[in-house]
């Protein structure tokens, strides 16, 4: 039996509480074993955060359990920073309870420990191209990226997975046969960290095998600018290890074919705000104005593991990952608790609407709701009507500019009862 599974860290904000919370999501089947994919301990680093995200969204666990942590540093991933409350990935020996990553670590921690878990996996983006002997300012021994970074050659106990360098080879060999370029290729570096680096032992790795759990950190190169070959990087290997641990999976798309994997990254799929709005973020406008939101307290619900809303200046930044995909101008209003389905007639044909749905329309549409509403179609007026109910609209009928698509073929309908208490909107998006 198959089972899928969200757990959401909901994390109380106290004084010291961060502001975004990391996710993690289950893919399990029955037996097997388990790898943990921790991405976006860094958020300057995004090879590491967006390759977990399409994890979750583009792979099917038939054997085995994968579970997957795509934004563990969340208010760093969404300011492009490697760390906003310092270098998460050196608080995993002792934190200070007043540090605003404390309950991020600790709750990491646990699952990091749950008896379930195998082996575990920390994904970066690294400086330049590690190589074993000195080549260059780029390529050279103290360089991080397409590397494999083990803290020691093996853990020193009877558990599976504890021979950490021969199973780092390997997954090295498998990643080798199939480069995008040549000098992309990866190899091991092993720090370590016990005898020669004080530093490498605050890090969440070195948590991990002093605690007798398998794990690497897995780096691409900052030195390769092009996402999608990073993103490709980090699925092989992390495919590899899945490989070795016996995990079986499908994935719905060809990791080979890079413009396949492009469109995926480029699918930023929709959110949903205060159950009422639903935007599509794929082709949104840079930015929309007087969109009607509560003074507080809004809700957003992305679709996209990466998706997080950044306030700023008392604008609404729409984010997926460390990628501002559009903005919206808030214009505030009371929220009215009346909430009917709506008809509308599109092409002809009457359907039955709820807020914040998104039609598609051919030709035209005719809002028909009842007399509690009034409607406003942003971009449409007619001299001497308020409220826009019971006309026959096409595409024509509409200022384009008051699209909220950068295609401007998608606009607002919006709908207020008679204390001009906004209720919900539906989205019209003509073919």
């Amino acid at each position: 039996m198959k089972l899928y599974i969200i757990v959401f860290f909901t994390l109380t904000n106290f004084l010291y509480g961060s502001i975004l919370n990391y996710e993690l999501y289950k893919k399990e089947n029955s037996g097997g074993n388990t790898l943990l994919v921790i991405g976006g301990i860094h958020g300057d680093e995004p090879g590491g955060y967006f390759a977990p995200a399409v994890l979750v969204q583009n792979y099917t666990i038939t054997k085995g359990s994968l579970w997957v942590v795509p934004n563990l540093n969340f208010d760093s991933i969404v300011r492009n920073r490697r760390g906003v409350y310092g270098d998460m990935n050196r608080k995993f020996h002792t934190i200070n309870k007043n540090d605003k990553d404390y309950n991020t670590i600790e709750n990491i921690k646990k699952t990091m420990l749950n008896d379930n878990v195998d082996l575990i996996l920390n994904l970066h983006d690294g400086r330049g191209f590690y190589r074993h002997k000195w080549e260059s300012s780029i390529f050279n021994p103290s360089a991080w990226g397409q590397a494999f970074i083990i803290d020691q050659t093996k853990i020193h106990k009877d558990i599976k997975f504890s021979n950490l360098d021969e199973i780092a080879k390997k997954v090295s060999e498998d990643l080798n046969t199939g480069l995008v370029e040549n000098h992309h290729s990866f190899n091991i570096r092993n720090t370590k960290t016990k005898e020669k680096d004080e530093q490498m032992q605050l890090s969440l790795t070195y948590f991990a095998i002093s605690n007798y759990k398998p794990a690497f950190a897995v780096e691409t190169s900052k030195n390769i600018t092009d996402l999608v070959k990073k993103v490709k990087y980090q699925l092989k290997a992390i495919e590899s290890f899945m490989g070795i641990m016996g995990i079986e999976f499908e994935r719905n798309f060809d990791i080979d074919n890079l413009n396949e994997l492009q469109n995926i990254l480029n699918k930023f799929q929709k959110v949903t705000i205060n159950n009422r709005i639903t935007l599509d973020l794929e082709n949104i406008k840079s930015t929309n104005y007087y969109f009607p939101l509560l003074k507080q307290n809004n809700d957003f619900k992305f679709e996209h593991p990466l998706g997080a809303i950044v306030k700023y200046k008392g604008n609404y930044n729409f984010m997926i990952g460390n990628i501002r995909v559009g903005t919206i101008i808030p214009q505030y209003f009371k929220y009215s608790s009346l909430n009917k389905d709506i008809i509308i007639s599109i092409d002809g044909k009457e359907k039955k609407v709820k807020f914040g749905e998104i039609l598609e329309v051919d030709k035209n549409f005719k809002i028909k709701a009842s007399e509690d509403f009034r409607v406003n179609i942003i971009g449409f007026s007619k001299n001497n009507i308020d409220n826009e109910n019971n006309i026959l609209i096409t595409k024509n009928d509409i200022i384009q500019r008051f699209s909220v698509d950068k295609q401007q073929t998608s606009f607002r309908v919006e709908f207020y009862d008679e204390e001009n208490k906004f209720c919900g909107m539906v989205i019209i998006k003509f073919k």
